[in-house]
C-alpha cells in the first residue's frame, strides 16, 4: 500500500511540474488566490490615495506652463515608480523557503519569475488605471489628442504602465536579492533616492553624474511623458510672475542719448519694430521720424550725455504694455529652456517605450539568473 501511494505521489508530481508552460499557469493560480486571500488587493487603493494627493497638488500647473508640466511629469513618474517598486519587493523573499523546497521537486525557475511577470503586469495595469481615474477627479486635465491611438489618455497609460512595469521587475530583482523582508524594505529607500536623484530633470546634475540618469528608470520615464505633454511648445510663466511680483520695486536706470537711439533704431526688437511700423499720419511711419530725428546734428551731440532715471518695474512695463512684456518673457524663456529629447514626436516616443520596456526584461532577466542560485542558500 505505501509503495502504490509513493507511486502515485510521484506520478502527480511528474503531471503537476511536466512542463514550463503548465508551471507558469500554475505558480500564476496561485499567486491570484494570494491577491483574493493574502490582501494582495491593498495595492489598488493605496495607488488611488497617492495618485489622489498627486493629483490635487498638480492639477493647476499641469499640461498649462512649461514648468508646471515638468513638474507634473516627474510627479507622475514618482507615483509610477512608487507603485512599481512596492508591489513585489516582499513577494519573493517572504517566500524563500517555498521556492527552495518547489525548485528542489522539480519547478523550473523561468516559469516562476514569467508567471511574477504576467500577474505583476496586471497589477500594474490596474495600478496605471487607477492612477489616470483619480488625477482626473482631483481636476488635471489631459489633452484630448495622442500621436498613436489618437487618445492622449491611452498613450499615456502605455508609459505609466512601462514605467511602473519596469520599476516593478527592478524591485523583483531585489526580492530575489534579498534573504529577508527586513532586508529587501532596507535596499529600497536607497533604490528610490537613486531613481529620483538622478533622473536628470528636475535636479541639475554635476558632469560626473549624468552618466547615472542612463541607469535609471525615471530618466526615460520623465522624458517620455514630457515629450507626450509637449514641454517644449509651453510658455514659461514663472519669470513674467517674477516681473509681475516685483511691479512696486524701485528701479534707477543710467543711460546715455546714444543707447536710446541705438534701441530705437533696434529693428530686431519686435516691440521696437511694431512701434516702428505705426503710422504718425500723412502715410509717415513713427519709424521714419525717430530716423529723421536721429540723424540730426543737435541730437547726436547728446550721445554721450547720461541720464538717471528713476521708476518702477510696474512703470516700465505699463509703458511697453504688460501682456506684451509678458508674452515677450515667457517665449524667449520657453526658448531657452528647449530640450530635443522633449520634442513631441513618434521617434522620441517610441524609443522611450523601447528604453523602458529593456529596463523591464532586463531586470526580469537578472531576477530569474539570481534566482537559479537559490539552493546554494545555506540558511
Amino acid at each position: 500500500m505505501a509503495e502504490k501511494k509513493e507511486k502515485i505521489s510521484g506520478r502527480r508530481m511528474r503531471i503537476r511540474y511536466r512542463g514550463r508552460g503548465a508551471q507558469v499557469w500554475i505558480c500564476l493560480g496561485k499567486m491570484l488566490r494570494m491577491f483574493v486571500y493574502q490582501n494582495d488587493w491593498k495595492v489598488l487603493p493605496m495607488s488611488a490615495l497617492i495618485a489622489g494627493l498627486v493629483g490635487m497638488v498638480v492639477r493647476r500647473r499641469l499640461f498649462i506652463s512649461m514648468e508646471g508640466t515638468l513638474m507634473g511629469a516627474f510627479a507622475l513618474v514618482c507615483v509610477c515608480i512608487w507603485n512599481g517598486c512596492f508591489n513585489s519587493v516582499q513577494v519573493i523573499c517572504r517566500e524563500r523557503d517555498v521556492v527552495k523546497r518547489e525548485h528542489r521537486s522539480g519547478m523550473h525557475i523561468s516559469s516562476y519569475i514569467v508567471a511574477h511577470m504576467l500577474y505583476q503586469g496586471l497589477l500594474c495595469l490596474g495600478q496605471t488605471a487607477v492612477t489616470l481615474y483619480v488625477t482626473r477627479l482631483t481636476g488635471v486635465q489631459y489633452p484630448l489628442e495622442g500621436l498613436f491611438s489618437g487618445l492622449f489618455l491611452v498613450d499615456l497609460g502605455v508609459s505609466m504602465f512601462l514605467i511602473t512595469f519596469a520599476s516593478d521587475m527592478l524591485s523583483l530583482w531585489v526580492s530575489t536579492i534579498a534573504h529577508t523582508t527586513t532586508t529587501a524594505m532596507t535596499i529600497m529607500p536607497f533604490v528610490l533616492i537613486f531613481q529620483l536623484v538622478f533622473s536628470g530633470g528636475m535636479l541639475d546634475l554635476p558632469p560626473w553624474a549624468e552618466p547615472f540618469t542612463h541607469f535609471t528608470i525615471s530618466n526615460p520615464g520623465l522624458k517620455v511623458i514630457a515629450a507626450q505633454a509637449d514641454v517644449n511648445n509651453r510658455p514659461f510663466v514663472t519669470i513674467s510672475e517674477m516681473v509681475r511680483k516685483m511691479g512696486n520695486s524701485d528701479l534707477t536706470l543710467n543711460i546715455t542719448g546714444g543707447q536710446v537711439l541705438d534701441i530705437l533704431a533696434d529693428t530686431e526688437n519686435p516691440l521696437i519694430s511694431d512701434l516702428r511700423a505705426q503710422e504718425a499720419g500723412s502715410g509717415i511711419t513713427v519709424g521714419e521720424i525717430l530716423d529723421s530725428v536721429a540723424s540730426q546734428e543737435e541730437i547726436q551731440a547728446y550721445r554721450d550725455e547720461t541720464w538717471s532715471y528713476s521708476t518702477t518695474v510696474g512703470t516700465l512695463v505699463d509703458l511697453v504694455g504688460e501682456e506684451e512684456v509678458k508674452t515677450f518673457l515667457e517665449e524667449k524663456a520657453a526658448e531657452a529652456s528647449y530640450k530635443a529629447e522633449y520634442e513631441r514626436t513618434e521617434k522620441n516616443i517610441r524609443g522611450y517605450w523601447l528604453h523602458l520596456s529593456g529596463f523591464a526584461f532586463l531586470f526580469a532577466l537578472l531576477a530569474m539568473i539570481t534566482l537559479e542560485f537559490i539552493d546554494k542558500d545555506k540558511r
